[in-house]
Protein backbone atom coordinates (compact mmCIF):
# COMPACT_ATOMS: atom_id res chain seq x y z
CA UNK A 1 0.00 0.00 0.00
CA UNK A 2 1.25 3.36 -0.64
CA UNK A 3 2.73 5.86 2.00
CA UNK A 4 -0.48 7.24 4.02
CA UNK A 5 -1.91 10.79 2.36
CA UNK A 6 -2.04 14.20 4.19
CA UNK A 7 -5.88 13.42 3.73
CA UNK A 8 -8.26 12.70 6.97
CA UNK A 9 -9.68 8.81 7.14
CA UNK A 10 -12.65 6.76 8.43
CA UNK A 11 -12.80 3.75 9.69
CA UNK A 12 -9.71 1.81 10.21
CA UNK A 13 -9.10 -1.29 7.42
CA UNK A 14 -11.85 0.78 5.04
CA UNK A 15 -10.38 1.81 1.95
CA UNK A 16 -10.84 4.53 -0.95
CA UNK A 17 -8.99 6.68 -3.98
CA UNK A 18 -7.91 9.84 -2.60
CA UNK A 19 -5.32 12.32 -4.19
CA UNK A 20 -2.85 14.04 -1.31
CA UNK A 21 -1.04 17.51 -2.27
CA UNK A 22 1.78 15.60 -0.21
CA UNK A 23 2.99 13.29 -2.98
CA UNK A 24 1.79 15.53 -6.16
CA UNK A 25 2.62 12.20 -8.51
CA UNK A 26 0.83 9.46 -6.48
CA UNK A 27 -2.56 7.93 -5.82
CA UNK A 28 -2.94 6.29 -2.93
CA UNK A 29 -5.33 4.34 -0.75
CA UNK A 30 -5.14 6.08 3.02
CA UNK A 31 -8.05 5.43 5.33
CA UNK A 32 -9.75 8.36 5.86
CA UNK A 33 -9.56 9.00 9.46
CA UNK A 34 -5.43 8.53 9.22
CA UNK A 35 -3.78 10.99 11.58
CA UNK A 36 -0.47 10.61 10.34
CA UNK A 37 0.34 14.04 8.01
CA UNK A 38 -3.33 14.78 7.76
CA UNK A 39 -5.18 18.15 7.10
CA UNK A 40 -5.80 18.80 10.60
CA UNK A 41 -1.67 18.41 11.64
CA UNK A 42 -1.29 21.11 8.31
CA UNK A 43 -3.36 23.46 9.94
CA UNK A 44 -1.96 23.50 13.34
CA UNK A 45 1.50 23.01 12.55
CA UNK A 46 0.67 26.26 10.82
CA UNK A 47 1.52 25.98 7.01
CA UNK A 48 -1.58 27.92 6.19
CA UNK A 49 -3.51 29.77 8.86
CA UNK A 50 -3.98 33.33 8.66
CA UNK A 51 -2.37 33.65 11.97
CA UNK A 52 1.37 31.87 10.97
CA UNK A 53 1.63 33.36 7.18
CA UNK A 54 1.34 36.68 5.68
CA UNK A 55 -1.80 37.07 3.88
CA UNK A 56 0.47 38.09 0.58
CA UNK A 57 1.58 34.49 0.89
CA UNK A 58 -1.64 33.29 0.20
CA UNK A 59 -2.64 35.78 -2.00
CA UNK A 60 0.20 34.91 -4.24
CA UNK A 61 -0.43 31.34 -4.24
CA UNK A 62 -3.87 32.07 -5.44
CA UNK A 63 -2.24 34.02 -7.82
CA UNK A 64 -0.18 31.48 -9.10
CA UNK A 65 -2.87 28.93 -9.31
CA UNK A 66 -5.72 30.49 -11.19
CA UNK A 67 -2.99 30.87 -13.63
CA UNK A 68 -2.76 27.90 -14.29
CA UNK A 69 -5.92 26.79 -13.94
CA UNK A 70 -6.39 29.05 -16.79
CA UNK A 71 -3.01 27.88 -18.97
CA UNK A 72 -4.75 24.53 -18.76
CA UNK A 73 -8.25 25.33 -19.69
CA UNK A 74 -8.69 22.58 -22.13
CA UNK A 75 -7.70 19.62 -20.06
CA UNK A 76 -10.39 20.99 -17.34
CA UNK A 77 -13.02 21.64 -20.24
CA UNK A 78 -12.47 18.15 -21.89
CA UNK A 79 -12.52 16.40 -18.18
CA UNK A 80 -15.69 17.72 -17.08
CA UNK A 81 -17.76 17.05 -20.22
CA UNK A 82 -15.76 13.21 -20.72
CA UNK A 83 -17.31 12.91 -16.75
CA UNK A 84 -20.70 14.35 -17.25
CA UNK A 85 -21.77 14.78 -20.99
CA UNK A 86 -21.95 18.64 -20.17
CA UNK A 87 -21.13 20.29 -23.71
CA UNK A 88 -17.55 21.24 -23.79
CA UNK A 89 -18.79 24.84 -25.04
CA UNK A 90 -20.46 25.30 -21.40
CA UNK A 91 -16.79 24.62 -20.15
CA UNK A 92 -15.00 26.84 -22.93
CA UNK A 93 -17.76 29.50 -22.50
CA UNK A 94 -18.53 29.73 -18.58
CA UNK A 95 -17.28 26.74 -16.24
CA UNK A 96 -13.41 27.42 -16.60
CA UNK A 97 -13.28 31.50 -16.88
CA UNK A 98 -15.57 31.38 -13.95
CA UNK A 99 -13.72 29.22 -12.35
CA UNK A 100 -10.26 31.31 -12.94
CA UNK A 101 -12.41 34.26 -11.93
CA UNK A 102 -13.54 33.01 -8.53
CA UNK A 103 -9.64 32.06 -7.51
CA UNK A 104 -9.09 35.79 -8.73
CA UNK A 105 -11.56 37.22 -6.84
CA UNK A 106 -11.11 35.79 -3.52
CA UNK A 107 -7.13 35.85 -3.91
CA UNK A 108 -7.68 39.74 -4.20
CA UNK A 109 -10.32 39.99 -1.13
CA UNK A 110 -7.82 37.85 1.63
CA UNK A 111 -5.88 41.04 2.96
CA UNK A 112 -9.15 43.45 2.47
CA UNK A 113 -10.94 41.08 5.43
CA UNK A 114 -10.23 43.19 8.76
CA UNK A 115 -10.96 43.51 12.28
CA UNK A 116 -12.14 46.41 14.68
CA UNK A 117 -11.57 48.38 17.02
CA UNK A 118 -14.54 49.31 19.36
CA UNK A 119 -15.44 51.82 21.28
CA UNK A 120 -15.13 50.82 24.73
CA UNK A 121 -14.03 51.63 28.31
CA UNK A 122 -10.53 54.18 28.26
CA UNK A 123 -9.37 51.44 31.02
CA UNK A 124 -9.69 48.76 28.19
CA UNK A 125 -8.62 47.80 24.54
CA UNK A 126 -11.06 45.89 23.06
CA UNK A 127 -10.16 44.66 19.28
CA UNK A 128 -11.94 41.54 17.22
CA UNK A 129 -9.42 39.51 14.93
CA UNK A 130 -11.11 37.22 12.07
CA UNK A 131 -9.24 33.92 12.18
CA UNK A 132 -9.57 31.00 9.98
CA UNK A 133 -11.75 27.47 11.30
CA UNK A 134 -9.14 24.47 10.45
CA UNK A 135 -9.97 21.80 8.37
CA UNK A 136 -13.18 22.76 5.90
CA UNK A 137 -14.53 19.29 4.05
CA UNK A 138 -16.14 20.25 0.64
CA UNK A 139 -18.52 18.01 -1.09
CA UNK A 140 -19.40 18.92 -4.24
CA UNK A 141 -21.65 17.78 -7.16
CA UNK A 142 -21.10 16.46 -10.46
CA UNK A 143 -23.52 18.79 -12.51
CA UNK A 144 -20.68 21.35 -12.34
CA UNK A 145 -17.47 19.56 -11.80
CA UNK A 146 -14.81 22.22 -11.75
CA UNK A 147 -16.65 25.10 -10.73
CA UNK A 148 -18.75 24.23 -7.89
CA UNK A 149 -15.68 22.69 -6.66
CA UNK A 150 -13.99 26.42 -6.79
CA UNK A 151 -16.82 28.10 -5.51
CA UNK A 152 -16.57 25.68 -2.38
CA UNK A 153 -11.97 25.29 -2.23
CA UNK A 154 -11.60 29.10 -3.40
CA UNK A 155 -13.09 30.89 -0.38
CA UNK A 156 -11.75 27.88 2.10
CA UNK A 157 -8.23 28.19 0.79
CA UNK A 158 -8.71 32.11 1.09
CA UNK A 159 -8.92 32.15 4.61
CA UNK A 160 -6.37 30.19 5.37
CA UNK A 161 -7.84 26.78 6.23
CA UNK A 162 -6.75 23.80 5.28
CA UNK A 163 -9.13 21.19 2.98
CA UNK A 164 -10.49 18.30 1.95
CA UNK A 165 -12.62 18.14 -0.77
CA UNK A 166 -14.89 14.99 -2.06
CA UNK A 167 -15.86 15.30 -5.77
CA UNK A 168 -18.89 13.54 -6.93
CA UNK A 169 -18.27 9.70 -7.69
CA UNK A 170 -19.37 10.71 -11.25
CA UNK A 171 -17.29 13.26 -12.29
CA UNK A 172 -13.36 12.72 -10.32
CA UNK A 173 -11.24 13.62 -13.03
CA UNK A 174 -11.06 17.75 -12.83
CA UNK A 175 -11.01 17.88 -9.01
CA UNK A 176 -7.34 16.08 -9.12
CA UNK A 177 -6.48 17.75 -11.71
CA UNK A 178 -7.46 21.06 -9.55
CA UNK A 179 -5.20 19.45 -6.34
CA UNK A 180 -2.51 19.00 -8.82
CA UNK A 181 -2.05 22.69 -9.97
CA UNK A 182 -2.26 23.78 -6.25
CA UNK A 183 1.06 22.20 -5.61
CA UNK A 184 2.22 23.42 -8.63
CA UNK A 185 1.41 27.06 -7.51
CA UNK A 186 2.84 26.94 -4.88
CA UNK A 187 0.57 25.11 -2.32
CA UNK A 188 2.14 24.33 0.63
CA UNK A 189 1.40 19.76 1.47
CA UNK A 190 -0.96 19.09 3.21
CA UNK A 191 -3.76 21.90 2.66
CA UNK A 192 -5.57 20.92 -0.31
CA UNK A 193 -6.43 16.97 -0.79
CA UNK A 194 -8.79 15.31 -2.81
CA UNK A 195 -10.57 11.79 -1.73
CA UNK A 196 -13.02 10.02 -4.16
CA UNK A 197 -15.21 7.57 -3.15
CA UNK A 198 -19.49 7.13 -2.79
CA UNK A 199 -20.74 9.57 -0.19
CA UNK A 200 -21.81 6.59 2.55
CA UNK A 201 -17.79 5.63 2.46
CA UNK A 202 -16.15 9.12 2.10
CA UNK A 203 -18.83 11.81 2.17
CA UNK A 204 -20.28 10.66 5.79
CA UNK A 205 -17.24 9.89 7.43
CA UNK A 206 -15.95 13.29 6.38
CA UNK A 207 -19.18 15.00 7.57
CA UNK A 208 -18.91 12.89 10.84
CA UNK A 209 -15.11 13.61 11.86
CA UNK A 210 -14.27 15.78 14.69
CA UNK A 211 -11.11 17.46 13.03
CA UNK A 212 -13.60 18.64 10.58
CA UNK A 213 -14.30 22.27 11.40
CA UNK A 214 -17.18 22.70 8.68
CA UNK A 215 -18.45 21.08 5.74
CA UNK A 216 -19.03 23.04 2.82
CA UNK A 217 -22.02 21.04 0.48
CA UNK A 218 -23.95 21.05 -2.67
CA UNK A 219 -26.23 18.24 -3.84
CA UNK A 220 -29.77 16.65 -3.15
CA UNK A 221 -32.24 18.66 -0.04
CA UNK A 222 -31.65 14.82 1.05
CA UNK A 223 -28.45 14.56 1.99
CA UNK A 224 -27.97 18.42 2.74
CA UNK A 225 -30.04 17.39 5.89
CA UNK A 226 -27.87 14.35 6.51
CA UNK A 227 -24.77 16.64 6.50
CA UNK A 228 -26.24 18.96 9.46
CA UNK A 229 -27.33 15.31 11.31
CA UNK A 230 -23.87 14.28 11.24
CA UNK A 231 -22.80 17.61 12.56
CA UNK A 232 -25.03 17.18 15.68
CA UNK A 233 -23.52 13.58 16.00
CA UNK A 234 -19.99 14.68 15.81
CA UNK A 235 -18.62 18.16 17.42
CA UNK A 236 -21.17 20.72 16.08
CA UNK A 237 -19.30 21.46 12.97
CA UNK A 238 -20.50 24.09 10.63
CA UNK A 239 -22.52 23.39 7.41
CA UNK A 240 -23.53 25.42 4.63
CA UNK A 241 -25.58 23.62 1.88
CA UNK A 242 -26.71 24.63 -1.62
CA UNK A 243 -29.58 22.05 -2.40
CA UNK A 244 -31.30 22.75 -5.53
CA UNK A 245 -34.77 24.27 -6.46
CA UNK A 246 -37.48 24.61 -8.81
CA UNK A 247 -36.97 27.99 -9.98
CA UNK A 248 -39.83 29.84 -11.52
CA UNK A 249 -39.55 32.10 -14.26
CA UNK A 250 -42.59 34.74 -14.59
CA UNK A 251 -43.37 36.13 -17.59
CA UNK A 252 -45.96 38.89 -17.41
CA UNK A 253 -47.94 39.89 -20.64
CA UNK A 254 -46.11 43.49 -20.67
CA UNK A 255 -42.52 42.21 -21.01
CA UNK A 256 -40.66 44.15 -23.70
CA UNK A 257 -39.27 41.62 -25.65
CA UNK A 258 -41.15 38.18 -25.31
CA UNK A 259 -38.47 36.67 -27.83
CA UNK A 260 -36.07 37.54 -24.79
CA UNK A 261 -37.97 36.26 -22.73
CA UNK A 262 -38.65 33.37 -24.34
CA UNK A 263 -34.56 32.69 -25.10
CA UNK A 264 -33.91 32.96 -21.55
CA UNK A 265 -36.84 30.47 -20.39
CA UNK A 266 -35.62 28.14 -22.74
CA UNK A 267 -31.95 28.29 -22.00
CA UNK A 268 -32.82 28.52 -18.78
CA UNK A 269 -34.11 24.83 -18.05
CA UNK A 270 -32.81 22.82 -20.95
CA UNK A 271 -28.82 24.57 -20.22
CA UNK A 272 -26.64 21.30 -18.96
CA UNK A 273 -29.17 19.30 -20.03
CA UNK A 274 -31.50 20.57 -16.93
CA UNK A 275 -29.06 19.23 -14.48
CA UNK A 276 -28.95 22.87 -12.87
CA UNK A 277 -29.89 23.32 -9.12
CA UNK A 278 -31.21 26.60 -10.37
CA UNK A 279 -33.27 24.99 -13.26
CA UNK A 280 -36.24 27.67 -14.15
CA UNK A 281 -38.30 24.67 -14.31
CA UNK A 282 -41.25 26.43 -13.60
CA UNK A 283 -42.29 28.79 -16.15
CA UNK A 284 -45.12 30.83 -15.20
CA UNK A 285 -46.68 32.80 -18.16
CA UNK A 286 -49.62 35.33 -17.61
CA UNK A 287 -52.69 34.08 -19.15
CA UNK A 288 -53.25 36.30 -22.04
CA UNK A 289 -50.30 35.31 -23.69
CA UNK A 290 -49.49 31.73 -22.60
CA UNK A 291 -50.28 30.16 -25.97
CA UNK A 292 -48.05 32.31 -27.97
CA UNK A 293 -45.13 32.27 -25.59
CA UNK A 294 -46.27 28.08 -25.75
CA UNK A 295 -45.91 28.19 -29.40
CA UNK A 296 -42.58 30.38 -29.64
CA UNK A 297 -40.76 28.63 -26.35
CA UNK A 298 -41.46 25.16 -28.40
CA UNK A 299 -39.94 26.54 -31.72
CA UNK A 300 -36.71 27.93 -30.28
CA UNK A 301 -36.48 24.99 -28.27
CA UNK A 302 -36.90 22.48 -31.16
CA UNK A 303 -34.40 25.06 -33.45
CA UNK A 304 -31.77 24.79 -30.33
CA UNK A 305 -32.07 21.92 -27.85
CA UNK A 306 -31.35 18.82 -30.20
CA UNK A 307 -29.26 15.74 -28.76
CA UNK A 308 -25.98 15.75 -29.76
CA UNK A 309 -21.91 14.71 -29.02
CA UNK A 310 -20.95 16.92 -26.12
CA UNK A 311 -17.51 17.47 -27.37
CA UNK A 312 -18.98 18.89 -30.56
CA UNK A 313 -18.77 23.19 -30.00
CA UNK A 314 -22.09 23.31 -31.78
CA UNK A 315 -23.81 21.12 -29.04
CA UNK A 316 -26.24 22.64 -26.74
CA UNK A 317 -28.16 19.69 -25.40
CA UNK A 318 -25.44 16.64 -24.42
CA UNK A 319 -25.98 12.89 -22.66
CA UNK A 320 -27.47 13.10 -18.84
CA UNK A 321 -24.34 12.13 -16.21
CA UNK A 322 -25.50 8.22 -15.91
CA UNK A 323 -28.18 6.12 -16.77
CA UNK A 324 -29.90 6.05 -13.60
CA UNK A 325 -30.17 10.39 -13.77
CA UNK A 326 -32.16 9.51 -17.32
CA UNK A 327 -34.13 6.88 -15.78
CA UNK A 328 -35.40 9.07 -12.56
CA UNK A 329 -36.61 11.67 -15.54
CA UNK A 330 -38.19 9.25 -17.50
CA UNK A 331 -39.75 7.89 -14.15
CA UNK A 332 -41.11 11.79 -13.65
CA UNK A 333 -42.12 12.23 -17.26
CA UNK A 334 -44.21 8.90 -16.76
CA UNK A 335 -46.20 10.67 -13.23
CA UNK A 336 -46.68 13.47 -15.11
CA UNK A 337 -48.34 11.92 -18.14
CA UNK A 338 -50.21 9.62 -15.23
CA UNK A 339 -51.17 12.92 -13.14
CA UNK A 340 -53.29 14.41 -16.68
CA UNK A 341 -50.48 16.84 -17.57
CA UNK A 342 -49.69 17.14 -21.08
CA UNK A 343 -46.66 16.40 -22.66
CA UNK A 344 -44.49 17.42 -25.54
CA UNK A 345 -41.24 15.95 -26.36
CA UNK A 346 -38.67 18.34 -28.36
CA UNK A 347 -36.48 16.37 -30.83
CA UNK A 348 -35.37 12.63 -30.34
CA UNK A 349 -32.07 10.72 -30.06
CA UNK A 350 -30.60 10.34 -33.46
CA UNK A 351 -29.66 6.31 -34.34
CA UNK A 352 -26.27 7.24 -34.05
CA UNK A 353 -26.37 8.39 -30.02
CA UNK A 354 -28.40 5.69 -29.20
CA UNK A 355 -26.15 4.02 -26.80
CA UNK A 356 -25.42 7.41 -25.16
CA UNK A 357 -27.77 8.51 -21.63
CA UNK A 358 -29.64 11.15 -23.96
CA UNK A 359 -32.75 12.47 -22.74
CA UNK A 360 -34.91 14.76 -25.47
CA UNK A 361 -35.65 17.97 -24.22
CA UNK A 362 -39.57 18.63 -23.06
CA UNK A 363 -42.13 20.14 -21.47
CA UNK A 364 -45.82 20.00 -19.77
CA UNK A 365 -48.78 21.91 -20.17
CA UNK A 366 -52.51 21.48 -18.02
CA UNK A 367 -49.57 21.55 -15.09
CA UNK A 368 -51.56 21.95 -11.38
CA UNK A 369 -48.91 23.34 -8.92
CA UNK A 370 -49.68 20.49 -6.66
CA UNK A 371 -48.62 17.82 -9.12
CA UNK A 372 -45.03 16.38 -7.91
CA UNK A 373 -43.44 17.26 -11.59
CA UNK A 374 -43.93 20.89 -10.66
CA UNK A 375 -43.01 20.24 -6.83
CA UNK A 376 -40.11 17.92 -6.77
CA UNK A 377 -36.59 18.45 -8.33
CA UNK A 378 -36.97 16.06 -11.72
CA UNK A 379 -32.66 17.56 -12.83
CA UNK A 380 -33.03 17.21 -16.28
CA UNK A 381 -34.65 18.95 -19.56
CA UNK A 382 -38.17 18.89 -18.58
CA UNK A 383 -40.56 22.30 -17.70
CA UNK A 384 -43.75 22.80 -16.36
CA UNK A 385 -45.26 25.50 -18.11
CA UNK A 386 -48.47 27.14 -16.63
CA UNK A 387 -50.58 30.32 -16.62
CA UNK A 388 -51.65 32.90 -14.46
CA UNK A 389 -54.24 36.03 -14.15
CA UNK A 390 -52.20 38.44 -12.36
CA UNK A 391 -50.05 39.39 -9.95
CA UNK A 392 -51.30 38.00 -6.82
CA UNK A 393 -51.84 34.55 -8.61
CA UNK A 394 -47.93 34.31 -9.97
CA UNK A 395 -47.03 35.16 -6.60
CA UNK A 396 -49.01 32.28 -4.93
CA UNK A 397 -47.63 29.68 -7.52
CA UNK A 398 -44.18 30.86 -7.49
CA UNK A 399 -43.95 30.62 -3.51
CA UNK A 400 -45.64 27.01 -3.09
CA UNK A 401 -42.84 25.49 -3.19
CA UNK A 402 -40.30 24.27 -0.72
CA UNK A 403 -37.45 25.21 -2.33
CA UNK A 404 -36.56 29.39 -2.52
CA UNK A 405 -33.01 29.29 -4.65
CA UNK A 406 -33.70 31.67 -7.47
CA UNK A 407 -36.25 32.90 -9.68
CA UNK A 408 -36.89 35.45 -12.72
CA UNK A 409 -39.30 38.39 -13.52
CA UNK A 410 -40.34 39.08 -16.80
CA UNK A 411 -42.16 43.39 -16.92
CA UNK A 412 -41.68 46.56 -18.14
CA UNK A 413 -43.48 47.95 -14.81
CA UNK A 414 -40.90 48.83 -12.51
CA UNK A 415 -43.64 48.90 -9.31
CA UNK A 416 -44.01 45.12 -10.87
CA UNK A 417 -40.57 44.05 -10.77
CA UNK A 418 -40.12 45.49 -6.91
CA UNK A 419 -43.22 44.47 -5.27
CA UNK A 420 -41.99 40.94 -7.13
CA UNK A 421 -38.53 40.64 -6.22
CA UNK A 422 -39.28 41.55 -2.41
CA UNK A 423 -42.10 39.38 -1.87
CA UNK A 424 -40.77 36.28 -3.71
CA UNK A 425 -39.01 33.66 -1.32
CA UNK A 426 -36.02 32.74 -3.38
CA UNK A 427 -32.24 33.61 -2.22
CA UNK A 428 -31.77 35.19 -5.93
CA UNK A 429 -34.33 37.08 -8.49
CA UNK A 430 -33.03 37.99 -11.48
CA UNK A 431 -35.36 40.97 -13.44
CA UNK A 432 -35.56 40.75 -17.13
CA UNK A 433 -32.56 38.56 -17.30
CA UNK A 434 -31.95 34.48 -15.99
CA UNK A 435 -28.72 33.13 -15.03
CA UNK A 436 -27.02 36.24 -15.24
CA UNK A 437 -24.52 36.57 -12.35
CA UNK A 438 -20.46 37.41 -11.15
CA UNK A 439 -18.61 37.09 -8.07
CA UNK A 440 -20.30 39.72 -6.10
CA UNK A 441 -23.35 38.33 -6.03
CA UNK A 442 -24.12 35.53 -3.07
CA UNK A 443 -25.20 32.21 -4.33
CA UNK A 444 -27.79 30.34 -1.93
CA UNK A 445 -31.50 29.64 -1.43
CA UNK A 446 -33.86 30.05 0.85
CA UNK A 447 -36.26 27.52 2.29
CA UNK A 448 -35.01 23.53 1.40
CA UNK A 449 -32.63 24.81 -1.10
CA UNK A 450 -30.44 25.45 1.86
CA UNK A 451 -28.16 27.87 4.41
CA UNK A 452 -25.09 29.75 3.70
CA UNK A 453 -23.68 31.59 0.51
CA UNK A 454 -20.95 30.55 -2.04
CA UNK A 455 -19.14 33.46 -3.98
CA UNK A 456 -18.71 36.49 -3.11
CA UNK A 457 -16.75 38.18 0.30
CA UNK A 458 -19.51 36.51 2.51
CA UNK A 459 -18.09 33.50 1.10
CA UNK A 460 -14.75 33.82 2.47
CA UNK A 461 -15.69 35.58 6.00
CA UNK A 462 -17.89 32.49 6.63
CA UNK A 463 -15.03 30.20 6.49
CA UNK A 464 -13.37 32.21 9.71
CA UNK A 465 -14.40 32.78 12.77
CA UNK A 466 -14.53 36.24 15.18
CA UNK A 467 -12.41 36.20 18.59
CA UNK A 468 -12.73 39.29 20.90
CA UNK A 469 -9.30 40.42 22.64
CA UNK A 470 -9.96 42.48 25.91
CA UNK A 471 -6.41 44.18 27.63
CA UNK A 472 -7.38 45.70 30.41
CA UNK A 473 -5.28 49.00 30.48
CA UNK A 474 -6.12 50.02 34.09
Amino acid sequence: MAEACSTISRNPGSRQDCWCSDRPTARCRAPLYQRTRNTSSAFSSGRVRGSSRAPSDRMTILYRFADLLEAHASEFAAMDTLDMGKPISLMTEFDVPDSVYAFRFLAEAIDKVDGAVTATDPAALHYLIRQPLGVVGCISPWNYPLAMATWKVAPALAAGNTVVLKPAEQSPLSANLLARLFVEAGGPPGVFNVVHGYGEEAGRPLALHSDVAKISFSGSAEVGRLMFRYAGESNMKRVSTECGGKSPQIIFSDTADLDRAVEYSVHGIYGNQGQVCNAGSRVLVQRNIFDEFVERFERFARETYQPGDPMDPATMLGPMVDEHQRLVVERYIDLGIAAGAAHRRIGEVPETLSDGYYQPASFFVDVDNGMRIAREEIFGPVACLMPFRDQDEAMTLANDSPYGLAASIWTADLNTAHRMARDLESGIVWVNCFDHLDMTMPWGGWKQSGHGRDKCIQSLIDHTQSKSVWIDLS
